[in-house]
């Protein structure tokens, strides 16, 4: 259980570290654009600081498979979301990014809404799913990736209407969430083939013929495009705490159910759970849709009344 929180800590500083990297390399790039897929993909490999967060980034997916092997999915997610506020540090000291008062509350209230799905789960009576019926995991995974990219389609319509409010991120960031929420299922399928007793050959024919490493593909090479042209955008400290919120809740309420990870039957714990998912959303839904800058950016003039 203990390699589990620590693989959990550390993925939290790769992924923090990776995404911030990424994000001060497109910085110094020409706009990317998911309509040219490949232009952006040579862009980015130009870049070493975009590599080096790149690498970050795959380290932490290394670091997730050892999570899913000894905790159960909320646990984990409970976890993975502490690292919000390591990114809004780092954003904050090497991008210099500021994030505005309703945002500061927003981000606040999300740590303790996910931090009582944590204080839910029971260690006498949570187990960790090893695998789940695939046709369950496609009803659960195929709506999904449907639903986040028809709402990043969605956000760069917006965006190219010169007369709308600049979008801040928020739709950016549930439209990545929900494909690295099918991402999360998918790398917890897979490792419920390591260490399963199947051998390794046996694992590699398993994963195979399963249908994880397919959706894996497709979250991998759309949510790359994706989400390099959300951070481009708009700004780090929003894109993925929002992107994490959503990847965190759809992973602990829907890999819950799809794994046969069981509710708490304590109505008090169940109560935590079901309360701290509804205040997360809810958090999520109030934030603000449009860019709003930092009140103590303004100019005396603009603060001073007439």
């Amino acid at each position: 259980m203990w390699w589990g929180v620590a693989a959990a800590l550390l993925a939290n500083v790769l992924y923090s570290t990776g995404f911030v990297l990424e994000k001060r390399a497109l910085a110094g790039l020409p706009e990317v654009s998911v309509r040219r897929p490949v232009r952006l993909l040579r862009m980015v490999l130009g870049s070493p600081l975009w590599i080096a967060g790149s690498a970050a980034l795959a380290a932490g997916f290394g670091a997730q498979l050892v999570v899913y092997r000894t905790l159960p999915i909320a646990a984990a997610q409970g976890i993975f979301v502490s690292g919000l506020v390591l990114l809004v540090l780092l954003s904050a000291r090497l991008l210099g990014e500021r994030t505005t008062g309703r945002e500061r509350y927003a981000l606040g209230t999300i740590l303790p809404a996910l931090l009582m799905v944590v204080l839910s789960l029971d260690r006498g009576s949570d187990t960790v799913g090893r695998d789940a019926p695939y046709p369950l995991v496609l009803l659960v995974c195929v709506p999904s990736l449907w639903a986040g990219v028809a709402l990043y389609r969605a956000a760069e319509r917006r965006a190219r209407h010169r007369h709308r409010p600049p979008a801040t991120g928020v739709e950016y960031g549930v439209a990545v969430g929900l494909l690295y929420g099918v991402s999360s299922l998918a790398v917890k399928g897979v490792s419920g083939y390591l260490g399963a007793g199947h051998g390794p050959l046996g694992a590699v024919t398993g994963v195979l013929r399963s249908p994880y490493p397919y959706l894996l593909l497709f979250t991998g090479a759309f949510g790359l495009v994706m989400s390099q042209a959300a951070l481009q955008r708009c700004r780090a400290s929003l894109v993925v705490p929002v992107c994490t919120t959503v990847t965190c809740l759809f992973t602990a309420v829907l890999g819950t159910l799809t794994f046969g990870e069981a509710l708490p039957h304590d109505p008090l714990r169940l109560s935590l759970r079901i309360a701290g998912t509804a205040l997360a959303v809810a958090v999520l839904l109030t934030m603000p849709k449009h860019h709003e800058e930092p009140r103590d950016a303004l100019g005396a003039e603009e603060l001073t009344p007439p």
